[in-house]
């Protein structure tokens, strides 16, 4: 049988190899993005694990640990010498820290005294993947277990114990929700549980998947939509069926923005191709891209944003046309035209300045030194 033919004899047609192939790039087939070489992972994690020390000092080591946010006491009955082994891994998002724990059962308060010595007022979520909490905030209990979600201030004292646990923390300032204080205040120690907590969750849990993967350019959008999805889910609001609408608007619109920054490269890039991939209809992705002067303006504005930042690069060697390529444009002068519209300047000039001031400045804040402990995340977090 010829190989070139099907088993009905047709011809089989040949597919041309190189760029053609990449025309419609796959989604990632597991949740951990592989980061693109151009937008380098910008998150470095501070680790933390009493299992290296021995057993009698594994606790005080967990007491200075959390001492900037909570007194910490074991249990009646449990000592030091029984050891605490546990694990802290803290991730910054500049406005946001995310934090992964696992320790044994304790307790925990932070009291008058602790506040009027710390400056540290942020809000946290407390998502427990295991275990149990319960949290008193004048005279009103939370439990905390898995599936739901809990909103705590860390400017009002509260007192509590936890089970042996494994736990997920996201640390905010108060100046996130600057415009909607009095509405959270209103819902301190709050438990959130059922379908509106389901998607805050799975929201939060593929942010934690793809913590490695994440670019410095990624860390805004990501702040800012999970204090949308926060806002939503704790608002007074008794209209669940709004919020989750909400909620579920934040997502898509989330999941759209990595197609388009995962596919920058492929020149029939167009609405039409994000609606099939996302499996959304046109007038919903019109509707999303709305702010964003509309989805062809966003994913022209990516592609000069990411040239942009490989022509600022010293290290970046690729010619401005294969740069250019690379982001989606198939003409040169085309590239050169948008590129200068877009900032005032052209890529050429943007390559000899080797890095604009006002580019420079947009990252500065993720180039910053790296403080050396928890607490200074904490004092630092928004700054």
């Amino acid at each position: 049988m010829d190989p070139r033919k099907n088993s009905d004899g047709t011809s089989k047609i040949a597919r041309p190899l190189g760029r053609e192939q990449r025309r419609w790039p796959r989604l990632p087939s597991s949740e951990a993005e592989v980061p693109d070489p151009q937008d380098p992972p910008a998150l470095v994690p501070l680790s933390f694990s009493t299992r290296d020390l021995v057993r009698e000092d594994q606790f005080g080591a967990w007491q200075t640990l959390l001492a900037p946010l909570v007194d910490v006491r074991l249990p009646d009955g449990v000592f030091p010498s029984d050891g605490f082994p546990a694990d802290h891994t803290a991730w910054n998002l500049g406005s946001m820290l995310i934090v992964q724990q696992r320790a044994p059962a304790h307790s925990y308060i932070r009291s008058d005294t602790k506040l009027r010595s710390s400056s540290i007022d942020h809000w946290y979520v407390a998502l427990l993947r295991t275990g149990r909490a319960w949290t008193e905030v004048d005279g009103r209990v939370a439990l905390g277990k898995p599936g739901t979600m809990e909103l705590r201030s860390l400017g009002h004292p509260f007192r509590g114990r936890t089970t042996e646990s494994e736990s997920l923390f996201l640390y905010l300032p108060r100046e996130l929700f600057e415009h909607s204080a009095a509405a959270l205040d209103a819902k301190n120690n709050s438990t959130l549980s059922g379908n509106v907590a389901n998607l805050l969750i799975d929201y939060i849990s593929g942010i934690e998947a793809r913590l490695h993967a994440l670019s410095a350019n990624d860390l805004p959008r990501i702040v800012h939509a999970t204090r949308d999805m926060i806002m939503a889910c704790f608002s007074p609001s008794k209209d669940q069926t709004a919020v989750a609408e909400h909620l579920a608007g934040v997502a898509l619109m989330e999941r759209a923005r990595r197609y388009i920054q995962g596919n920058l490269d492929a020149i029939d890039l167009t609405p039409d191709t994000v609606c099939r991939a996302l499996g959304i209809s046109r007038t919903r992705l019109y509707q999303l891209f709305e702010p964003n002067g509309g989805v062809s303006h966003y994913i022209q504005r990516r592609r000069l944003l990411t040239a942009h930042a490989a022509l600022s690069d010293p290290e970046e060697t690729r010619r401005i046309i294969d740069i250019a390529e690379a982001v989606g444009f198939n003409s040169a002068a085309n590239f050169s035209r948008a590129f200068s519209k877009e900032f005032g300047y052209s890529p050429r000039e943007a390559r000899n300045a080797m890095a604009m001031p006002r580019f420079v400045h947009s990252i500065s804040a993720f180039e910053r030194d790296t403080p050396h402990s928890f607490e200074d995340w904490l004092k630092m977090l928004g700054s």
